[in-house]
């Protein structure tokens, strides 16, 4: 694998990863953790996820004898990421404007690999490392939410999947979400339209008076993909829905889930005649819980003491996103996310300024020596 953290990004970006077919960035990634003296296994994370690769779990040795250290990245990228071409410009690295880049989440992986690279070939005293290598995060944290959690015997972790290297993310909300389906009556829209049911309609009525957007400061709402209809001159009697939903706190949570379900249960009354009704089916899933971590526990207190330690002035923030590290604090392992100089992501416009790359690199190796000093 290269040394040089710039060299080794590019190298990863070049690798197709799109969220299910992780198994190319999955076997380099493995051989470049056994370059490291890893032990490494891979789990079947595909039953779930559909895809054709596995989570790695990784363990490198350490020399001096306390807990692990965990570090946890996810290697799949959203769409478009297929044969992803890389421009340097002005020290920036950005796609050709046709794909995503891949930064989310391969400048983490980047970072990491080198930064402990430096240390092993230095001979420096460092604990002993779990890293989480996770596949399909970007469609529901599924690699993450299949993976043994105990196995990780860490004290603490870090999840490398935020913005600027300075921040360090140490809450994020739980999220819902929810699958609406509307069902209508079908007729000829021309002939007989007064004998259907526009579930169209009827699903438009609900949605305008759901509460959506931002809720309050740690609450907000979305519905983003509909569906439904087969030609203009039919009355269509079905159509799905998809949204979601996102709060710090969970009685919030639960509220505005159950807020949205009652729009539509009015909605629906609204189409109610002797000849038949609109109905609709529901399902919500908890997708993860929120997760808060002081910011005077230990796991943040080491990240800022590193953050000191190279000159750079972290931001301590709770997030709006979820990420691994809801599903591994969720296992009683307490893990904060950190950033890696990502931008723009799941943009054509995505980039990542070389700077953070160093940056990034340099914070991490800052963790692993002040973690081996404790």
């Amino acid at each position: 694998m290269q040394d040089d953290v710039v060299k080794y990004f590019l190298e990863l970006i070049s690798i197709d990863s799109e969220s299910g077919n992780e198994r190319a960035i999955i076997d380099h990634l493995t051989s470049d953790l056994k370059v490291l003296g890893a032990k490494v296994e891979e789990d079947d994370a595909y039953v779930l996820s559909g895809g054709n690769a596995g989570n790695l779990y990784a363990q490198i040795p350490g020399n001096i004898d306390k807990k692990p250290i965990l570090f946890c990245v996810h290697c799949d990228t959203v769409k478009p990421g297929k044969g992803i071409k890389p421009i340097i410009s002005d020290g920036i690295i950005r796609s050709d404007g046709t794909t995503i880049l891949g930064s989310d989440d391969k400048s983490g992986i980047a970072e990491l690999f080198t930064a402990i690279k430096d240390i092993l070939e230095n001979e420096e005293k460092h604990p002993p490392m779990e890293i989480l290598i996770t596949v399909s995060e970007e469609v529901g944290l599924l690699g993450a939410k299949h993976f043994d959690k105990t196995r990780l015997k860490s004290a603490l972790g870090y999840a490398l999947d935020a913005h600027q290297v300075e921040e360090l993310v140490i809450g994020a909300p739980a999220q819902n979400s929810i699958q609406i389906t509307f069902f209508g009556k079908e007729s000829h829209a021309g002939v007989e339209p007064e004998k259907g049911i526009n579930a169209i309609r009827v699903a438009a009525e609900a949605i305008t008076t759901m509460p959506i957007g931002r809720i309050d400061h740690e609450t907000t709402s979305n519905i983003g993909l509909i569906k439904g209809g087969i030609a203009t001159n039919i009355v269509p009697n079905k159509v799905e829905v998809k949204g979601e939903a996102r709060s710090h706190n969970r009685s919030k949570l639960d509220q505005v889930t159950a807020d949205i379900h009652h729009c539509i249960e009015q909605a629906v009354q609204h189409y109610q005649y002797d000849f038949g009704g609109a109905s609709f089916d529901w399902k919500v899933n908890l997708e993860y819980e929120a997760f808060y971590i002081p910011d005077s526990e230990p796991v943040v207190q080491l990240a800022i003491d590193a953050m000191h330690r190279i000159g750079l002035t972290p931001k301590v923030v709770i997030g709006g996103g979820g990420s691994d590290a809801n599903i591994i604090n969720a296992s009683g392992l307490p893990m904060i996310i950190c950033g890696t100089g990502m931008n723009k992501v799941h943009t054509l416009d995505e980039e990542i300024e070389i700077e953070q790359l160093l940056k990034g690199k340099e914070f991490l190796k800052a963790l692993i020596q002040r973690y081996a000093e404790l």
